[in-house]
């Protein structure tokens, strides 16, 4: 073995110059203190519900979001629907003139995917083009050059966890 200051024997030199170090008992190295070993379990249980709900939420946006789209198209193509089939129409087998009755059953009818029909309403309004005025004999009303007007309303099922089931009211005109 050599003698020169600053060489070290290895661990013999280290337990013979601090011998106070390896007396200290060796514990458990632990992250939480006694008593809280179920916390994370529960924080995790917390977070993870806000989680889910939060995305839960999202997706339910989402889907009407995507319900809004259709609703609007519904009321295109029924104010479409009561244009062609005005009081001058012919050559169509059904409808013809068309009535709000009609109007509300085509756009019933159409099938857009995850549209609950019978949730839905459909006003038609039709009006005398240059006074703008509401017609009541609906003869009159549906002339050419008349405007009409067709309103969807649709009452949208809202499901988000942790929320009482309530509705969304959607509208849509042309």
């Amino acid at each position: 073995m050599t003698t020169e200051p600053g060489y070290r024997a290895g661990w013999h030199f280290f337990r013979e110059m601090q011998p106070a170090v390896r007396n200290f008992p060796r514990r458990r190295c632990t992250f939480h203190a006694r008593g809280e070993q179920g916390a994370a379990l529960v924080e995790m249980a917390l977070a993870a519900a806000v989680l889910l709900t939060v995305l839960f939420g999202m997706m339910e946006i989402s889907l009407a979001l995507y319900t809004y789209h259709f609703v609007s198209e519904a009321a295109r193509e029924g104010t479409r629907y009561a244009i062609v089939r005005g009081s001058s129409c012919t050559g169509f087998s059904a409808a013809c003139p068309a009535s709000p009755a009609d109007i509300q059953s085509y756009v019933q009818n159409l099938g857009f995917p995850g549209i609950d029909p019978t949730a839905m309403t459909v006003d038609t309004v039709w009006s005398a083009y240059p006074a703008g005025g509401a017609c009541t004999p609906l003869a009159s009303c549906n002339n050419p050059g008349n405007m009409v007007n067709v309103t969807v309303n649709y009452q949208f099922p809202l499901a988000i966890p942790f929320i009482p089931a309530s509705t969304l009211a959607m509208s849509s005109s042309s």
